[in-house]
């Protein structure tokens, strides 16, 4: 018995109806993201010549503490800009060099050893030659020294009978754990090693978290910086350098020589910080933030009023509701969304091409699978960083770039898929109808495989939302900004306030796109 033929359209019929439906939404989209692109070059150039004074940091507590005095000495003279937590030497210096910052606070033995890469130690005035020649300048010395050392707990030290490095030699068992940045620095273990006769193979870990791992004996040596507030409170003992090979890290600010011209009434204000801040004042500094909890801000605004740790006080430590909901949540939600949103559909853009050009071409299909899976392969740290090498800058575009070719993979991968399961006869049935090769790809194979495009879109969705974390690490903001500062404080719930935003934000996503299948590609 045949049915009839007011039984209701066939099944491909109404899938194919989804397509107009699900067309529109790309276009919405490719208008959108060329609309946000062309207000961003539009406000970038009416801000040209209004163009705020950038201060950066690297990664650590005493850079947040110090790029906040200087942004607040300089605020009432300039628009400031803080750029906190950019990471270590090279990436802050790249940022500096590619004009992403105007200044940073710095210290004199890594722009000898680790920027200018001078094989003996220099006096300031030739390494403030050497930089003339690169563009950049070093002055206002505020006033203290911040150098390497080692340390360890001290009773095991009493115990063992090690006050000096040198003492170390002779015991190989013990275990170091010694921030990645030291290991590889020009100043640091390689040349340490070969100056103490050591012989021990370091672990790398993040210097805030060395700490805790000191304190629990996970490790029994890690790297420290002098004016750390937590040698005194761990009761670490600090070893003697007998063989004077650190040199000395005062610190200072490294600038772009267009800097007093540009911003001349803050530059004169910036002066006036010269000598201001001994190495007590900034151990005392360095406490209040990871002993404390109190704010980076809060901490600079104090020291320029000219109160101690003592007479200031400061907000008790915020609990864990309230650095959730801080008032960066808005500012850090934004930008992430902005990130997951622009790498999503320039991946779309990419992706459904290519899977849809290589779908029919098993060789070559073989080939763009093989090349989006090893994007995928490649740690996400390695890949920003061959990316801001090759976009010679940090920030948004590198993390953008980054986050597009994550995403690839599932795009490409899923377009092939779904129209490999669109079933041959079907495909013959529409040409012997008289449609063309076009025709067919837009009426019949891409709304049958319209459903599995989407899902890996999904996928690529979910991916960039946790991978746009690791864009903080390159100043490109997003809420991996809390979970860096919370690494450099060794602060977990600060670091949760940071991770648990980027869960709900994927949860969102998820939820999105169940909405989205079940309005577009469900509908009858």
């Amino acid at each position: 018995m045949r049915c009839r033929a007011t039984d209701g359209p066939p099944a491909g019929r109404r899938r194919a109806s989804a397509l107009p439906r699900a067309g529109r939404c790309w276009r919405w989209a490719v208008a959108a993201l060329l609309g946000a692109l062309a207000a961003l070059a539009w406000n970038a150039a009416r801000a040209a010549d209004d163009a705020p004074l950038r201060i950066g940091s690297k990664r650590f507590t005493e850079a947040y503490v110090l790029a906040q005095v200087l942004a607040q000495t300089a605020a009432p003279h300039a628009r400031t800009e803080v750029l906190s937590g950019l990471g270590n030497t090279a990436i802050v210096y790249e940022a500096l060099r590619s004009g992403r910052i105007d200044l940073y606070p710095e210290y004199l033995g890594t722009i000898d050893q680790e920027i200018l890469k001078n094989p003996q130690p220099s006096t300031p005035d030739a390494m403030a030659r050497q930089l003339a020649a690169l563009g950049f300048g070093v002055g206002i010395p505020l006033g203290f020294n911040d150098g390497y050392a080692l340390a360890m707990r001290e009773g095991d030290a009493a115990r063992l009978g090690i006050r000096r490095i040198s003492d170390l030699a002779a015991h190989a068992g013990l275990k170091f754990g010694l921030s990645n940045e030291f290991i590889g620095r020009q100043d640091g273990w390689p040349g340490l090693a070969r100056a103490y006769g050591l012989a021990q193979r370091p672990g790398g870990i993040d210097h805030g978290l060395a700490y805790d791992a000191l304190a629990r004996g996970q490790i029994d040596v890690m790297d420290i910086y002098t004016t750390d507030a937590k040698i005194g409170h761990l009761g670490l003992r600090v070893l003697e350098d007998d063989r004077a090979y650190f040199p000395r890290y005062d610190a200072v600010v490294l600038y772009r020589l267009d800097v007093p011209q540009r911003f001349p009434a803050a530059w004169q204000a910036l002066q006036q910080l010269a000598g201001s801040i001994d190495e007590r004042r900034m151990i005392a500094m360095n406490a209040r933030a990871e002993l404390d909890g109190v704010p980076f801000e809060t901490i600079a605004r104090d020291h320029l009023a000219g109160r101690d740790a003592a007479a200031a006080g400061g907000p008790a430590p915020r609990g864990f509701a309230g650095k959730l909901l801080g008032a960066d949540l808005a500012r850090l939600t934004a930008q992430h969304v902005g990130l997951v949103a622009a790498s999503v559909v320039l991946a779309v853009l990419l992706g459904v091409p290519l899977g849809i050009a290589v779908a029919s071409r098993p060789v070559w299909r073989a080939w763009v699978l093989g090349v989006t899976g090893v994007f995928q392969t490649v740690p996400s740290l390695a890949m920003l960083a061959v990316l801001i090498w090759a976009f010679g800058r940090i920030g948004t575009l590198p993390a953008l770039a980054a986050l597009t070719l994550y995403a690839l993979l599932p795009i490409v991968r899923n377009t092939c898929t779904g129209l490999a399961g669109v079933p041959a006869g079907l495909k013959a049935a529409a040409m012997a109808l008289g449609l063309r090769r076009g025709a067919v790809l837009r009426h019949i194979e891409l709304p049958l495989a319209l459903p599995t495009v989407v899902a890996g879109v999904r996928t690529a969705t979910v991916i960039c939302v946790g991978t746009a974390t690791l864009a903080a690490f390159i100043g490109a903001g997003g809420y991996g900004e809390r979970i860096v500062t919370g690494l450099a404080l060794n602060d977990n719930a600060l670091m949760l306030a940071g991770a648990l935003p980027a869960a709900l934000l994927a949860l969102a996503c998820e939820a999105a796109f169940e909405l989205l299948e079940r309005a577009v590609l469900r509908r009858p």
